[in-house]
């Protein structure tokens, strides 16, 4: 008899309902404490099933970051082509909005800082690091350029080199947040970056 091919469909739907159960007990567990068992339950499957689509756990780990970084970086996207297009400052103003924890407990944030610890001992999770560093500084620099371009914006020095502080400066402010320190709310982190964007754009109405 003829065996019935695979769906590849179903696979992948397995496979993003894993990913997805992986994020939540990262973010729920830690990287370190993270098993098999954890993945499974929060899944709703059992952990056979997770090895049998991902024998490997860093290999799960490493989906699940890839995910994390993507899902990110299309929120603001969104953030930023949602804001009036004839309004730098309102366009830049949704870009900054969109880079900072929410909360203490902010859920994207959290798993994005707690997969980045990875990126010392893995190649691959270097990469999606440094890939989700440039794609945030080219956001950045395209909203800041536009706006110097059409004269909502006197730049202090060139776009990419203000973009790369600003993400620097949102990627140090949401690890203090995500960290807990209470000398830097979620509130007051977004005034700091807010206030350094107005200075280095010259417009005080960010």
């Amino acid at each position: 008899m003829m065996r019935k091919a695979g769906r590849p469909r179903d696979q992948t739907a397995r496979r993003e309902a894993l990913v997805s159960a992986a994020g939540r007990a990262i973010a729920e567990r830690g990287l370190e404490a993270l098993r098999i068992k954890d993945i499974a339950e929060a899944a709703g499957v059992s952990q056979g099933s997770v090895l049998y689509y991902y024998p490997e756990l860093d290999d799960l780990v490493l989906d699940v970051h890839r995910g994390a970084v993507e899902s990110y970086l299309a929120s603001r996207q969104q953030a930023y082509d949602e804001a009036p297009a004839g309004d730098p400052a309102a366009r830049l103003r949704a870009l900054l909005n969109s880079g900072l924890p929410s909360m203490t407990d902010d859920p994207v944030h959290g798993l994005l800082y707690e997969l980045h610890r990875r990126a010392g001992r893995s190649p691959g999770h270097a990469e999606l690091m440094a890939s989700l560093f440039a794609r945030e500084v080219a956001l950045y620099t395209t909203a800041l350029a536009v706006g110097a371009a059409t004269g909502g914006f006197s730049l202090a020095a060139s776009a990419p080199d203000l973009a790369h502080g600003l993400v620097a400066l949102e990627d140090g402010y949401g690890l203090h947040i995500v960290s807990r320190n209470a000398a830097l709310r979620p509130d007051r982190a977004r005034e700091l970056v807010l206030a350094h964007a107005r200075a280095v754009t010259g417009r005080a109405d960010l």
